[in-house]
């Protein structure tokens, strides 16, 4: 006799209550298996996917692309049948079966702190038909429908060229026209998607465009074409939450310093002609990071955090080195695990791998947990320095200018060099200011002299 399991929006224990429905896999009629996809969520921190712990027939769906939930709400109806099984109680093929696979990763359920006892109304994401604009999915690397895409050709517009606005970094019909008006205006045309690339600079600002509606760049324009209306939530939302608590809770010191990275440049030249970087990406970034882990080594009481509730200060024997990426949902801070046992090359790839992931949308929950220290790039905004503000939980923050031509005194002669600013934000509860400066002025020293992280690494 068949029956009816109901799956809802679950909670694993990371600390958030609701997520938003990006995409709807099944539909009402479909048969779907244990760990089957059957929704992707967007949350506080990332895109989850979600699996079907049960397998049968969808037999109602609760929800529709947009909706929020709360942790706890239904979302599917599945209609079992004795030969269908559930995940708890796997047969005897199912259990062979999963011992020959490879043990998920992957998180399967929300995070939350549970369901709450009486639910609130689930709300509805807003109306954004003015805008004209659609939930997509994406499905390939320019995330587009075919209107869209033949609209692009039919005006000349490279897909390419288009900013991106609609969630998840699709390109929507007003995207397109909107490059168009720009194009026919004379104006710089906004490249790329809101996640920055190492080789791109930041968007020209968009001015004089904002009240021409053939122009307007975002969706939610209202009646009078005078503003724009966003509503605040997912990782945008959890953004500003955790950047409001550190500012007022931490109290922070920034300090700077210019730094002749001429040498670090002819290093990386050297190594991307080598065939043991041969597949590598390697960028300036890259040194940066492995050029912080040596400091850290020398200066290990930097490497900690502030315990309120227990009035301690926790020193950490690891580093798990945080990247902030720019996405289209909003800023994250995935970190890579243990970096401080890392070689420059395990370095370059891991940071590579932890950017294309965050620009796809696809980072999961466990790499934006536990970090200790963080760097952030503003530099390829072609911004020169910046005032950093702490990552929650942790006690430093260091930020990698733009590297631009510069005179500089080498052996008392005035000479073209490549120098950039750094900006190394820091908890003065725990770190003091000398501290803080020997950490700045022994990053500067390995990228001024890359022989030095031999030395002292």
């Amino acid at each position: 006799m068949s029956s009816i399991t109901q799956i809802c929006l679950t909670d694993p224990g990371e600390g958030l209550t609701e997520a938003e429905i990006i995409e709807i896999k099944v539909k009402e009629g479909d048969r779907v298996e244990i760990n089957d996809p059957v929704v992707t969520v967007e949350t506080a921190k990332s895109a989850v996917e979600l699996p079907s712990h049960v397998a049968g027939i969808v037999a109602k769906v609760h929800v529709k692309e947009g909706d929020e939930l709360n942790v706890g709400e239904p979302m599917f109806d599945i209609e079992t049948d004795p030969e269908a099984g559930q995940a708890s109680e796997p047969d005897a093929s199912e259990k062979a079966d999963a011992s020959e696979k490879p043990e998920e990763t992957e998180p399967k359920t929300l995070v939350g702190y549970g369901a709450r006892e009486t639910p609130t109304p689930r709300r509805k994401k807003r109306a954004i038909a003015q805008s004209g604009a659609e939930p997509q999915v994406p499905i390939d690397r320019i995330l587009a429908k075919p209107p869209v895409r033949k609209l692009a050709k039919d005006l000349g517009v490279a897909l390419h060229d288009v900013l991106a606005t609609g969630r998840g970094g699709v390109v929507t019909r007003q995207d397109v026209i909107a490059a168009s008006q720009r194009s026919l205006d004379g104006a710089p045309e906004q490249t790329g998607s809101y996640f920055p690339s190492e080789e791109k600079q930041a968007p020209d600002n968009l001015a004089g465009h904002m009240k021409t509606p053939k122009s307007q760049p975002f969706p939610g324009v209202t009646s009078d074409e005078e503003t724009t209306r966003v509503p605040i939530r997912s990782v945008r939302k959890r953004t500003a939450e955790a950047m409001v608590s550190s500012a007022f809770t931490a109290p922070h010191v920034t300090v700077f310093n210019e730094v002749d990275m001429t040498e670090t440049l002819e290093l990386l030249d050297t190594l991307k002609k080598s065939r043991e970087w041969k597949d590598v990406k390697i960028s300036p970034l890259v040194v940066l990071a492995k050029a912080l882990l040596v400091a850290i080594r020398r200066n290990p009481e930097v490497n900690a955090s502030w315990d309120e509730d227990n009035q301690e200060i926790v020193y950490k024997h690891f580093v798990n080195l945080g990247i902030a990426a720019a996405t289209p949902r909003g800023l994250i801070v995935p970190n890579i695990k243990d970096a401080h046992l890392l070689t420059l090359r395990e370095l370059a790839v891991s940071i590579n791998d932890l950017a294309q992931t965050a620009r796809a949308g696809q980072t999961p929950l466990s790499a934006t947990r536990n970090g200790t220290i963080t760097i952030t790039n503003f530099g390829v905004f072609g911004i020169d320095s910046g005032t950093p503000i702490l990552n929650p939980g942790e006690s430093v923050i260091l930020g990698f200018g733009a590297i631009k031509d510069k005179p500089w005194v080498v052996d008392g002669e005035i000479v073209p060099r490549k120098v950039c600013s750094l900006a190394l934000s820091f908890d003065h509860r725990l770190i003091d200011g000398a501290l803080g400066s020997e950490l700045l002025r022994d990053v500067s020293a390995v990228l001024e002299n890359p022989s030095l992280g031999l030395v002292w690494g």
